[in-house]
């Protein structure tokens, strides 16, 4: 039997949180001396009452999910024990809140960080799709917030797993946040999700659900009958760009709605980098789009562009300005993410370097201390990823590899390039 002091092999430090069917601790792994996040259920609602079978199930869903999901925007669940009088689930533990606050009119967010983190549940619940995991339930309580947008998306307990034979609890969700296709209990794809986050969206943006309503009943005639107003109209400096994402999200005929996280995603971007105010800061949302889109991270997968932001510094550099000089000690290396680059050497021009190209990187793979051979200038505008090489040497093995391959390819290439140019030489110097 567990006692407060450890439950299972866990460490209980203290009591974090309590529900009506859980008590949540924050304990210590003793093996990996990690702290977690313990959810302990109450044992009476697992073994009594006509719903403890359906929780049951729910548990064993999101149980099952140990280790599946492991994206940087996913809570993370490391353990489950399902057996006898002690259940319980071992998940990431993060130091935050939920969205609930800033989902009431008095805590609302900023437009620019409310797109970004909406972008955020986008990217990770496209990967929980690919996994062949539907949510179900998503809603501001379950997402929770990190800092200024780091998001989590937690509690798979409703979610739909694919391949699975075993019949689904219906009737989970929180009915506000519902889709019309989950109501009438049709088969659920992952566009039920994008209605869900459509209407988080929506409460984000303006502090109340789309439809307000005295009971479930009339809550549900709503989101099957009625088309709610603009979010605009609850918060003037809305643009229509923000008001028709929302809208397209919250379509009531799954047709009409969002086929594809990516196409959500990609209009939130395009808001960010149009509508919202140039600043110095460069926004995730743009940075992600950005490196998907270059060459030297082609072979990288989403979680790993994720660790990418995660390691790198940004930085714009104006025209005309010296970014390496010849002779200079250091091993950061840089992709450029936008604009050109001259390369010179003892005032002579060797070469131009364009988006997606990379330079620095030879003093990182020669070694320390490794002295700069040429000088950098931003030909136009630059946008720079930095990356310093001793951040990277602790990032995931993953992602370290894929750096390696990504130099070897550029540097294959690089050679493919100055052989042709000596050939040429050659070919030249035998015909005179």
């Amino acid at each position: 039997m567990a006692s407060m002091k450890s439950i299972g092999k866990y460490h209980v430090i203290k009591e974090i949180g309590r529900g009506a069917t859980s008590t949540v601790f924050l304990a210590l792994d003793p093996f990996s001396q990690q702290r977690v996040a313990l959810k302990l259920f109450n044992a009476g609602v697992l073994q009594h009452g006509a719903s403890s079978k359906a929780f049951r199930k729910l548990l064993l869903t999101e149980a099952s999910l140990a280790g599946k999901l492991s994206h940087p925007h996913i809570v993370k669940i490391y353990d489950a024990v399902m057996d006898g009088d002690v259940n319980y689930m071992v998940m990431e533990y993060i130091e935050g809140e939920t969205l609930e606050k800033y989902a009431e009119v008095d805590h609302l967010l900023p437009l620019g960080r409310i797109a970004e983190i909406i972008y955020k549940c986008c990217k990770a619940l496209e990967y929980a799709q690919y996994q062949g995991v539907i949510h179900r339930d998503i809603k501001p309580a379950n997402i929770l917030l990190r800092g200024e947008s780091d998001i989590k998306i937690s509690d798979f307990g409703a979610a739909f797993l694919e391949n699975q034979q075993t019949t689904q609890v219906s009737g989970v969700g929180s009915p506000a946040y519902m889709s019309p296709e989950q109501i009438k209990e049709q088969t659920l794809t992952h566009q039920t999700d994008i209605y869900s986050l459509g209407v988080t969206m929506y409460r984000m943006l303006t502090g109340r659900l789309p439809f307000e309503a005295a009971n479930n009943f009339s809550m549900i005639y709503q989101i099957m009958n009625i088309e709610p107003p603009p979010p605009s109209n609850y918060r003037p400096e809305i643009p229509p760009a923000l008001d028709a994402i929302v809208q397209r999200a919250m379509c009531k005929e799954a047709i009409q709605r969002y086929h594809s996280w990516d196409v959500m995603a990609r209009d939130l971007v395009a808001f960010i980098s149009t509508d919202m105010p140039q600043q110095e800061q460069i926004f995730d949302t743009e940075k992600f789009d950005t490196v998907r889109a270059l060459p030297f991270f082609s072979d990288f997968s989403d979680v790993e562009l994720w660790e990418v932001l995660r390691i790198s510094e940004w930085r714009k550099a104006p025209k005309g300005e010296q970014i390496l000089n010849e002779g200079g000690i250091g091993q950061t290396f840089y992709i450029i993410a936008t604009g050109s680059v001259r390369v010179l050497k003892q005032g002579r021009l060797l070469s131009l370097l364009h988006k997606g190209d990379c330079f620095g990187e030879m003093a990182h793979l020669t070694g320390k201390d490794a002295k700069r051979t040429t000088d950098i200038f931003a030909k136009t505008d630059v946008k720079l990823i930095e990356i310093d090489p001793d951040v990277l040497a602790r990032a995931s093995a993953n992602c370290r590899y894929q750096f390696g391959e990504a130099f070897l390819h550029m540097l294959v290439k690089r050679l493919a390039v100055a052989n042709t140019r000596i050939s040429r030489l050659l070919s030249d110097h035998a015909d005179e």
